[in-house]
Parts: structure tokens; C-alpha cells; sequence
């Protein structure tokens, strides 16, 4: 059972009533946002992800753990048995002390690095940091992202935010990925964080659904280079997702989710199962795939 678990968490009953609908109150923050300011406050899993040793003695590393899928999918690893290294953005240091406090609660070890992946250098001092805290690096999930939404498409979006987009969420995953595989073991995986914005991409999010398509055609690359090594490698594609980087990036979040088959956006701790999975012996035939949690929307 986990830490916080009360052991009387109902099952059962429909999915669209297992977490808060729209109506949301109208939110603003600043990019990165935060998870305490949010309302309703994200779940990830704190009172009901129990861990069945799925991942016992692995050692995974997360980019941009501190909060939202990253943090569901650091708590759900240590409660499986792993150890977690996970990048934050230096100004996330309060939200990377309680994802380092949901791993160590759970008995595991836990890395936290202040590291802004657009910048190779700071990726390989990631990547070090986390082999040299954990011992290896079984894992990989590359998590990390920035998007930034503008209500006229591409006419709104700058230079300055396009290079943003796309060093976060493509050149970090590189270089993030290239140094970590000289200690990614035989039977290790990489799992890659895409979105349902790869196949239907919004106008407003133009460039960030970009680099979720590039991420696929990544995984599905990159998971044919690394057969031959025993790495496996896949994605995970998101639909809508309650966490600090919507109200530090939409304008409007009080009907955020509403047009989803469920009516209502996932709470992180719906995403985090998918991940423990293709990071799981369960998946040992699974690579160049993606796992789509888009809440009902049909994607290739």
C-alpha cells in the first residue's frame, strides 16, 4: 500500500465522475506556474497509486519531474520500487522538493537536479548527476516541455518563444538522450512524452504541436537504431492534462478538458500507468509505439 494511501479509496463507477468537471475557476499564472495555486489542486496519485514492485530496483530519470505528469510518474516509479533522478527549471525548486519528498516517503532515493535542458551542456550534467546519485540509469523518460499558446496562430508566435518551443521540447530530448545511453543498460527503455496535439494539432498551439509530431517520428526512429542494443523505446500521447503548465500558458482554463469524451481534462496521476507499463517487464515486446491517453480522442 502506499504511503498515503487510506486503503478505502473507492473503485469502480464511471470515469468521467473520478475527478473534478469543468467549470473551473478562471486561473493565471506565471510560466512555470504552480501546483499549490491551482484549483482544483492536480492529483498525482499522493492518496491512491499503489506500487506492486513492477519496478523493483530500477533507476529511472524524468525530465521535468518537479510537477504535473512528471511528478505522477516519479511518485507511481518509487512506489514500484525505483529510484528516481528528475530535472526541474531552477525557479521550481519549491515543486522539486515535494516530488524529492513523494519518492523519499515511498523509501526510494531521489536526485533532484535544477537543469534548463535547452542548453547541451547543462543536459550532460544531468545526465551525470543522475548516473552518479542512482549508480545506472534503467529509464529514461523524457518529459520536459514548453508551449505557449497564441490566439492567432503563427503571426503571434516569435522567434523568441519558437526557439523556446523547440529547444525545450526537441533539442532537450537529444540532448538529453545521446549521453544517457552510454548508461542505459541491455533491457532498458526510453519513453518519450508526445501529445494528442502530434495528429490534431490547434492553431493556438502551432509550434509546440510541431515538436510533438517531430517526438514521434523520434520514438519510432530511434527505437529501431536501438533494437539491436536491447533498448526499447516508445511514447505516451497525452490528451488533455490538469496541470501548472495550463494556467501558465492558456488564457482561459475555466472549460479546460470540457471537450473531452469524459468532460473534464486527466488529473497527472491517470497518466502515470502508462509510463510504469512501457517502463515495465510487462512490455518487454512493446517498442516504436506510442500509448494514446487522450480521454476518447482517436488518434492513429
Amino acid at each position: 500500500m502506499s504511503p498515503e494511501s487510506t486503503g478505502n479509496e473507492p473503485t469502480g463507477g464511471h470515469p468521467a465522475d473520478k475527478h473534478p468537471k469543468p467549470e473551473y475557476p478562471q486561473q493565471d499564472q506565471r510560466h512555470p506556474g504552480d501546483t499549490e495555486e491551482m484549483e482544483p489542486r492536480p492529483d498525482h496519485g499522493e492518496r491512491t497509486y499503489r506500487g506492486s514492485g513492477r519496478l523493483a530496483g530500477r533507476c529511472a530519470l524524468i525530465t521535468g519531474g518537479d510537477s504535473g505528469i512528471g511528478r505522477a510518474v516519479a511518485l507511481a516509479f518509487a512506489r514500484e520500487g525505483a529510484d528516481v533522478a528528475f530535472s526541474h527549471l531552477p525557479e521550481e525548486e519549491n515543486e522539486a522538493r515535494e516530488t524529492t519528498r513523494l519518492v523519499e516517503d515511498a523509501g526510494r532515493r531521489a536526485v533532484a537536479v535544477a537543469c534548463d535542458i535547452r542548453e547541451e551542456a547543462e543536459c550532460r550534467r544531468l545526465v551525470e548527476r543522475a548516473a552518479a546519485g542512482l549508480g545506472r540509469i534503467d529509464v529514461l523518460v523524457n518529459n520536459a516541455a514548453y508551449q505557449m499558446a497564441q490566439s492567432d496562430g503563427i503571426d503571434g508566435i516569435t522567434t523568441e518563444q519558437f526557439d523556446r518551443v523547440v529547444r525545450t521540447n526537441l533539442y532537450g530530448m537529444f540532448f538529453v538522450t545521446k549521453p544517457a545511453l552510454a548508461h542505459i543498460p541491455q533491457g532498458g527503455c526510453i519513453i518519450n512524452t508526445t501529445s494528442v496535439q502530434a495528429y490534431q494539432p490547434k492553431p493556438h498551439l502551432l509550434d509546440y504541436a510541431m515538436t510533438k509530431g517531430a517526438i514521434v517520428t523520434f520514438t519510432q526512429g530511434l527505437a529501431q537504431n536501438l533494437a539491436e542494443r536491447g533498448i526499447r523505446v516508445n511514447a505516451v500521447a497525452p490528451g488533455p492534462v490538469w496541470t501548472p503548465l495550463i494556467p501558465s500558458t492558456l488564457p482561459d482554463t475555466s472549460q479546460f478538458g470540457a471537450k473531452s469524451l469524459f468532460q473534464r481534462p486527466a488529473q497527472p496521476a491517470e497518466m502515470a500507468p502508462a509510463y510504469v507499463y512501457l517502463a515495465s517487464e510487462d512490455a518487454t515486446y512493446v517498442t516504436a509505439e506510442i500509448l494514446n491517453a487522450t480521454g476518447g480522442t482517436p488518434l492513429p
